[in-house]
């Protein structure tokens, strides 16, 4: 049976409507009105061979913080939702990824304990129009959304781009480890549960 799930985050600051297809490839359909954005996304479904539909809409004339930290919140509770309490799978990736002088590298733990470790800096400059520590309020929001564990940490770099992207790209690698099936219905875990 394929893994699927959808949610609709509707506030007065923003309005997302996202699929995500955790045993297929496509469809990929994402606008959130912020292109860099768009692209970080797209990659985090190629590298990861998700399927992800997302149609969002904010008040990005105020400011991106909110749509970017919602887009998070919600691909978190997807994740949740379609992966059955995380029961059944292999629970944790890790994956170092590589862009030119940049590398990215993303540990995981779909544990039901939201917990985020950030080691990335950034230069005071935007990237694709867009202050790029908002990017560590997405990956905040999926998390807290989500339940998982999550350590981005960034050894080497050379620019802000590579850094983004490698980031989104380590985390679709690291997600398609923890999400493969064992074959039973069961919680990998000496306590017999992952309940936090």
């Amino acid at each position: 049976m394929a893994r699927s799930a959808t949610q609709h985050r509707n506030t007065l600051e923003t309005d997302i409507k996202l699929t995500w297809h955790v045993d297929a490839t496509a469809p990929v359909s994402i606008n959130t009105g912020l292109p860099f954005f768009d692209h970080m996304l797209t990659a985090f479904a190629c590298h990861g061979q998700f399927g992800l539909e997302i149609d969002a809409t904010g008040d990005i004339d105020v400011d991106p913080h909110h749509l970017i930290e919602d887009v998070g919140i919600t691909l978190g509770q997807t994740i949740k939702e379609a992966l059955n309490g995380y029961k059944g799978i292999q629970r944790a990736g890790c994956f170092s990824f590589p862009m030119d002088g940049t590398l990215a590298v993303t540990a995981l733990d779909l544990c039901n304990r939201p917990n985020l470790v950030w080691k990335v800096q950034f230069g005071n400059f935007p990237v694709g129009g867009l202050d790029p520590n908002l990017f560590r309020e997405f990956f905040k929001g999926l998390v807290d959304g989500a339940g998982l564990t999550l350590h981005v940490h960034l050894p080497a770099q050379d620019n802000d781009h590579h850094v983004v992207e490698s980031i989104f790209k380590a985390f679709g690698r690291s997600l398609q480890q923890a999400v493969t099936p064992l074959g039973s219905d069961t919680p990998l875990s000496t306590k017999g549960t992952l309940s936090a």
